[in-house]
């Protein structure tokens, strides 16, 4: 069995950047992520180092907190020098210009792991961090898209988790906003289907990470 990594690998590991996972340490700490196999150069300069899939699931748990009911989800929280998407219903929602860059980035930089950990480096569908960060994954696709996350008003969209397996619902304040949002996340590579809530008639959709 691999031995845990120690307490100074540990903590290059927590700093890793939450979207793209790029890591930032002395040469041997990052040589030793990559022996261990949590972590891969980049083959292309400069050469940044990533976390692995596995060097992920060591870094959420610590970093994820206790999961609550689906049904019930948090909004995602912002801590200082963190990235978060929103997923609607944050309070005091910043749509300032320096929000509108680390979302550009954030994007960004989500592209770029889907070419180097996607087979054939393809960037047109999700790859395995979007699939184990569904909401986040989602709800940055259309925030990036210049759609607006529900404030205190309710007006903008939502994402939470549903009971099914690889799979958010999305919800806005009216069937347009409801298409608009459909056809964000389709080109952002994901599956869309519009579906109605049984006991109140709300529209919702529900997307899931295309594979093919």
């Amino acid at each position: 069995m691999t031995r845990p990594p120690t307490a100074a690998q540990r903590r290059v590991i927590d700093a890793a950047d939450p979207v793209t996972g790029r890591l930032r340490g002395t040469e041997s700490q990052l040589a030793a992520l990559v022996k261990r196999e949590l972590a891969f150069r980049h083959p292309r300069p400069p050469h940044d180092h990533f976390l692995t899939p596995a060097g992920h699931r060591i870094r959420e748990e610590t970093a994820t907190p206790t999961a609550s009911a689906p049904e019930a989800a948090e909004p995602a929280r912002e801590s200082s020098g963190v990235f978060a998407a929103r997923i609607g219903g944050e309070e005091g929602i910043d749509s300032g210009p320096s929000r509108i860059r680390e979302v550009h980035s954030a994007w960004q930089g989500l592209l770029e792991l889907r070419r180097m950990t996607n087979p054939h480096g393809v960037v047109d569908r999700p790859c395995a961090w979007e699939r184990t960060h569904l909401v986040q994954a989602a709800a940055l696709a259309l925030e990036a898209a210049g759609h607006r996350p529900a404030g205190a008003d309710g007006e903008g969209y939502r994402v939470r988790a549903t009971p099914q397996p690889e799979a958010v619902a999305v919800r806005g304040p009216d069937a347009g906003a409801l298409r608009e949002c459909a056809a964000t996340l389709e080109q952002a590579g994901w599956q869309v289907g519009e579906h109605t809530e049984p006991r109140t008639g709300a529209r919702y959709l529900l997307a899931s990470p295309r594979r093919i």
